[in-house]
């Protein structure tokens, strides 16, 4: 953990470098030390069946979900929040300055109950 989701508009393909956006998120969480590297992944899901607003051509939205493990404060929540939201929203910049563009972010912790992974990067990290 921590899993960066990222839905957006089939109208937005060719529009969003996700390497590169994907290389900052980890880059980021990489370094504040809150989060083991090998826990973190990335990914992206075009929609191609959406309707942004009352359905004008050339609308578009992008969604970025955060999946984060059971254990770390609200401030420490709060602080990752507001820079990976800052991190989304410069990458979109060349977008959203140029056309009308939903841009969305939500933070998610995980039931340290209910969440269930099998991951053996972590032993090649330590």
């Amino acid at each position: 953990m921590p899993h960066f989701i990222v839905e957006y508009s089939a109208n937005l393909e060719e529009e969003i470098e996700f390497q590169a956006m994907f290389k900052a998120f980890h880059d980021y969480v990489q370094s504040t030390g809150y989060f083991p590297i090998a826990g973190v992944r990335s990914r992206a899901i075009c929609l191609d069946h959406y309707r942004v607003a009352d359905g004008r051509d050339g609308f578009s939205l992008v969604n970025l979900s955060l999946k984060i493990g059971h254990g770390r404060s609200q401030e420490i929540k709060a602080e990752v929040a507001e820079r990976v939201f800052a991190i989304l929203c410069e990458f979109l910049a060349p977008i959203t300055d140029k056309q009308y563009c939903q841009v969305s972010f939500e933070m998610t912790e995980l039931d340290p109950v209910l969440k269930f992974n099998k991951n053996n990067l972590h032993t090649l990290f330590k």
